[in-house]
């Protein structure tokens, strides 16, 4: 039989190896669901969702339309109220780290302010906080360094490529320096060309910033390239049929979808993208 002290001594190291876990989880899922009241009947958007994601991890979330890839955003951004299971982000609730600002949103569109200046835009969140005006510009000075808009602080929006404006978008979401960063399909309206390149630059902010990233996409490439993890989803109910952790280097030439181990991943998610279909 155990001592009382080696019991306490096992409790102690259990207690510290919790600590330790939940230090480094920026988002904590378990059986997770949502159902939105209609007029037509109830609507399933999420079921037994079990999902955790490390700090610094790049998790992008690939499925068909409907499936609830943004649903699982909202619910992580305490815009949406789960029905059922927990939700955690930073070991707090959803609604808590919203007021605490751990995240940036980063929408499908740009949602840039037509009458502010890329630097009133991106400085714009830091007004609602209260940032002293000599931070502001220090802030923004600083992200619009992190994506390559030096120099336009003065432009307008309309002043700038559709590429340009998500990257102040990005922008924006960072100037308060979240830990999270919730993308949902930023560069799903761009042609091929220029997601290529900002899917350059997006890795290397991120390798930057060691933010943790939560990337929405319809794209088996993008998803392959940017990501440490890929969360594939099957249509609604929104389920969870296959967790793939890329063994892909950080660093990622475009050239690296050529490769035997890009294309084996593409074709991994390919398969969990048709098993969610024929599940249904």
């Amino acid at each position: 039989m155990p001592t009382v002290a080696e019991l306490a001594a096992k409790a102690f190291v259990e207690e510290e190896v919790a600590t330790e876990r939940n230090a480094s989880v920026a988002v904590d899922a378990h059986d997770l669901n949502l159902t939105f009241q209609t007029n037509d009947g109830p609507v399933h958007a999420l079921k037994d969702v079990n999902l955790t994601i490390r700090k610094g991890d790049f998790v992008s979330f690939i499925g068909p339309s409907g499936c609830g890839k943004t649903t699982f955003l909202r619910c992580i951004a305490g815009l949406e109220q789960p029905t059922g299971g927990k939700l955690s982000v930073n070991g707090m609730t959803p609604d808590e780290a919203r007021r605490a600002r751990a995240y940036g949103y980063v929408f499908q569109a740009a949602g840039l302010y037509p009458w502010r200046t890329i630097g009133g835009n991106v400085r714009l969140p830091l007004e609602i906080m209260g940032f002293s005006t000599a931070e502001q510009a220090e802030r923004v000075a600083r992200v619009l360094a992190l994506v390559d808009l030096e120099g336009f602080e003065k432009k307008f929006p309309w002043q700038l490529s559709g590429g340009m404006q998500q990257r102040a978008s990005i922008a924006r979401a960072l100037a308060f320096d979240a830990d999270v960063l919730l993308m949902d399909e930023p560069f799903g309206a761009l042609d091929e060309i220029v997601r290529d390149h900002l899917n350059e630059q997006l890795l290397q902010l991120w390798a930057r910033t060691q933010k943790t990233i939560a990337f929405v996409t319809h794209s088996i490439p993008e998803a392959v390239y940017l990501s440490t993890k890929i969360v594939v989803m099957s249509p609604r109910p929104g389920r969870i049929t296959d967790v793939i952790d890329s063994p892909l280097p950080k660093e990622r030439p475009l050239d690296i979808r050529d490769t035997p181990e890009f294309i084996a991943i593409a074709h991994r998610v390919r398969d969990g993208l048709r098993a969610g279909h024929d599940d249904v």
